[in-house]
């Protein structure tokens, strides 16, 4: 693979490290830009850097404390209200934002549609109206897009009738309509040739959000996202790139839905909690069987990143899992169904549940058990959270 780009997918449920190491390559080799290329504000990206500067990143790419501009593609779903505040807390540098005018727009009705529905069916959404954005704009051709935000009066009917349609308690149209039009004159919005010339000017990061295993067709459904977790998207913008899967030592979920190695590992999270939609922070022995299913629907990998190489040697009891018993049966490979069937996903997602973990071991060299599981090279490993935490393999 010769391709100078490269794209950062989470082969689990989300949290496995992607923006520490996103970081991390913009912090060993000059890129022109982080390209985001799926979901929206309910990422949570942790980096931390060398002096102690800490940032949870939402919508701004995690090359930003480097200085690497960050371009939102037309597969973002764009929360103004929700990216006012990341950048005050990154001290506005809308110099380093370009977001294309495709971007779909999320709105405050939208994340009070998702509240009201995540009440009452628990699926482990993030609660920020993500899905509910995606959801909406399936059925509405006028669905607010970014370009939007340059024409006010276009804005205002299009988010008049999103508050309509959901019919849910929110601020005053003017308050947002306002907001709206505030964020178009501070960030630079483009057309779809930006992301090619972005590329053709130097070594760009797709960093993806959440995980394969969250996939809104490949995940167990229902608990998954409206989005596109695996590469697909990225390689529409370069079909040319590295693809590069992060995996934890040890595998998590934040919130509901199948976790077949779940266990009390007594693993203290220090970036991850219980919060009112997603609920507990969990954690479980490595999973390579799902891990494995991951990598086969993703289209395959060209290299691993391994975070938290440090927790084994303070987890004794950490074991990785290669196979399933369920209903007397050995399970060693989850078999991917056909594309976009809904109903597939959620007989796996009841067999994942009656499923129980077999075939445990503890490896001498975790980076390699991990990649002989996975059938990739290891190009990163990661003993803590920072970029000097981090070696290439």
């Amino acid at each position: 693979m010769t391709s100078p780009h490269v794209a950062v997918v989470d082969l689990g449920y989300g949290d496995a490290g992607k923006g520490t190491v996103v970081d991390f390559l913009c912090a060993t080799e000059e890129k022109r830009a982080v390209l985001r290329f799926n979901g929206g504000a309910q990422a949570a990206h942790n980096v931390i850097t060398e002096d102690g500067r800490h940032h949870t990143f939402s919508q701004f790419g995690s090359g930003t404390l480097r200085g690497v501009p960050t371009h939102l593609t037309r597969f973002m779903v764009v929360d103004p209200l929700s990216l006012a505040g990341e950048a005050a807390a990154l001290g506005n540098p809308f110099h380093l934002l370009t977001v294309d005018g495709e971007a779909l727009l999320a709105t405050p009705w939208h994340r009070a549609a998702n509240q009201r529905r995540e009440r009452s069916l628990r699926h482990g959404s993030c609660g920020m109206g993500v899905g509910e954005t995606m959801a909406y704009a399936s059925e509405h051709p006028d669905a607010p897009k970014v370009a939007d935000v340059l024409s006010p009066a276009r804005l205002r009917r299009r988010l008049a009738a999103v508050r309509e349609a959901l019919d849910v308690p929110g601020p005053p149209l003017d308050d947002v309509v306002e907001a709206f039009v505030a964020f178009g004159e501070a960030v630079r919005i483009v057309g779809p040739s930006w992301t090619s010339r972005l590329l053709s000017e130097g070594p760009c990061v797709f960093e993806g959000a959440q995980g394969v295993l969250l996939d809104e067709w490949r995940g167990w459904h229902p608990h998954t996202t409206w989005s596109t977790t695996t590469f697909d998207n990225a390689l529409s913008l370069c079909p040319d790139l590295l693809r590069l899967g992060v995996v934890r030592t040890y595998t998590t979920r934040h919130g509901a839905g199948p976790f077949v190695t779940e266990a009390p590992l007594g693993l203290p999270e220090v970036h991850n909690g219980r919060d009112p939609w997603q609920g507990d922070f969990r954690v479980g022995h490595f999973d390579a069987v799902a891990h494995r299913y991951a990598v086969e629907v993703a289209g395959g990998v060209d290299a691993l990143a391994i975070t938290h190489l440090d927790v084994p040697d303070r987890s004794p009891s950490l074991r990785i899992c290669t196979a399933y018993e369920v209903d007397g049966e050995s399970w060693d490979r989850i078999e991917p169904g056909p594309p976009r069937d809904l109903a597939y996903q959620e007989r796996l997602g009841e067999r994942l549940r009656r499923a129980r973990p077999a075939g445990m071991y503890r490896p001498d060299d975790w980076c390699e058990a991990i990649a002989s599981h996975l059938g990739a090279p290891v190009l990163v490993e990661s003993h803590g959270p920072g970029a000097a935490d981090k070696k290439p393999r």
